[in-house]
């Protein structure tokens, strides 16, 4: 069995708070706090957005929390791009993404141009992580060369079989307009892909909301943003970001498995409104 947290959407920047003023790094050292006593972990992973200007500096403010949580229950931290991101900053401070519980890089990076995709093998369990960012752009896109490689990678099975972290899910909810265009590109692709493979679950964010389905017949668990969730209850055309950090405790292996469980930080302050837009039209929203 493997126990992962999984994480998504911390959007540090070098200054710390991000474009809405909300400090991510305090919602982040309140979520590790209170997943303290949580058992039987053996990863975490980020599963992108993690500086918000794509720096750099706010990289390096992300593995530090995250680095010390790992390192005090000697478990490995493995992180991948997000929309907000940037490759430059990121492999300044995280290599391919993927480090042992001392820090330093391990397994291996994607031989594929202009991806920062990698694999690693944590007690048995693979770790595959993807790299969807297109600069610029809101959705996410995994090119040919990229699922040829996860191809390649996903022929010979892994003793504890495998897990895929990537920002953009291939998934989202009919119900709310703007999801469909703020996901991954072609997500059927994917599905191909892993169809018949040892994954267990992909594993995204990108949403600031808790989700799951399945592309294909492989299981997906979108987990809550750190910094900020997406609150459904505002009307369909708008969306509504609230505070309270989430993240997401996997389990693999199990006789129910996948199963995700959703933990929230302690905040004095959750559920406060922290903006209303209309993701069409970028205008900020009074609402009524």
């Amino acid at each position: 069995m493997h126990r992962v947290l999984h994480l998504s959407d911390t959007h540090v920047s070098r200054t710390g708070p991000d474009e809405d003023g909300v400090d991510g790094l305090a919602a982040l050292k309140r979520l590790l706090y209170d997943v303290r006593h949580v058992p039987a972990l053996d990863l975490v992973v980020v599963s992108g957005d993690i500086a918000d200007d794509g720096s750099r500096e706010g990289c390096e403010a992300v593995r530090s929390e995250v680095g010390s949580f790992a390192a005090e229950r000697g478990i490995p931290h493995i992180y991948c791009t997000g929309n907000h991101d940037r490759h430059a900053g990121f492999v300044a401070a995280l290599g391919w993404g993927h480090l042992g519980p001392d820090g330093a890089s391990i397994g291996r990076r994607a031989d594929v141009p202009d991806v920062i995709a990698g694999v690693s093998v944590v007690n048995g369990l693979r770790v595959i992580t993807l790299d969807s960012l297109v600069p610029g752009s809101t959705d996410g896109v995994l090119g040919r060369g990229q699922l040829d490689w996860l191809t390649a990678e996903l022929a010979t099975p892994a003793p504890a079989g495998s897990i895929v972290v990537l920002h953009h899910p291939p998934l989202f909810v009919d119900a709310v307009p703007f999801m469909e265009s703020v996901v991954l590109r072609d997500p059927a692709a994917l599905g191909e892909v892993l169809a018949g493979t040892d994954v267990h679950a992909v594993l995204c964010g990108h949403l600031h909301h808790q989700l799951t389905g399945r592309v294909g017949e492989t299981p997906v668990s979108v987990t809550p943003g750190v910094i900020t969730r997406i609150d459904l209850t505002a009307p369909p055309a708008l969306a509504r970001g609230v505070l309270g950090a989430g993240a997401t405790v996997v389990d693999l292996g199990g006789p129910f498995a996948p199963m995700f469980h959703t933990v929230h930080a302690r905040d004095h302050d959750a559920n406060a409104e922290v903006y209303v837009y209309n993701p069409l039209t970028g205008e900020d929203v009074a609402e009524e």
